[in-house]
């Protein structure tokens, strides 16, 4: 991004999104109907699972009600705040083989039923991924030197205020499917 932004998150695993969307829409949130993702995830050549993402640069080919989105992330002091830039493709074949060319390799399939609401300066997504469950991510687009980390606490802060029952992690979708897949898969 050229000017600044940076796209940081929380993410919490969710028991019960019902009563997580309750909770939401009494502070005043309207959600979206659900929308069907289908995302390939891919990184760099020479980046594995088990190393680091911070300063890594990782793509996203995205489909979603037909439209074609290419991302690329780059997380900077955690993986879950990132440089982030994207734009809509028109081919998702030719595109992933461009992905490969650029010297991406592709890693999971994250396939997820999305629901998002504003709230103030928050993006809301409440997500039902396949193999994973149900999810709930908290985004700020952040300019300036703010640490993610004090973005990412008062993130958190305003989850944990609507006293439902949620389990936070700090990983990616991608690092989620992958740890939940068998052993040499």
């Amino acid at each position: 991004m050229t000017d600044g932004l940076r796209e940081i998150e929380v993410k919490y695993r969710v028991n019960d999104p019902d009563v997580l969307t309750e909770a939401l829409e009494a502070r005043g949130a309207t959600f979206s109907k659900p929308v069907h993702q289908d995302d390939q995830a891919y990184a760099a050549v020479g980046w594995s699972y088990g190393q680091s993402k911070a300063g890594a640069v990782f793509a996203r080919l995205r489909t979603e009600n037909g439209r074609h989105v290419f991302c690329v992330k780059k997380p900077l002091e955690n993986e879950l705040a990132c440089q982030e830039h994207e734009t809509e493709v028109l081919g998702r074949d030719q595109m992933h083989e461009a992905i490969l060319a650029m010297g991406f390799y592709p890693t999971v399939r994250i396939v997820k039923t999305r629901r998002t609401a504003r709230l103030g300066h928050m993006s809301l997504c409440l997500d039902e991924v396949r193999g994973l469950g149900a999810f709930f991510e908290i985004e700020a687009m952040v300019g300036g030197q703010r640490p993610a980390a004090e973005v990412q606490r008062d993130l958190d802060r305003f989850a944990r205020s609507l006293e439902v029952e949620l389990e936070r992690s700090t990983e990616t979708y991608d690092s989620l499917i992958r740890a939940a897949l068998p052993v040499g898969v």
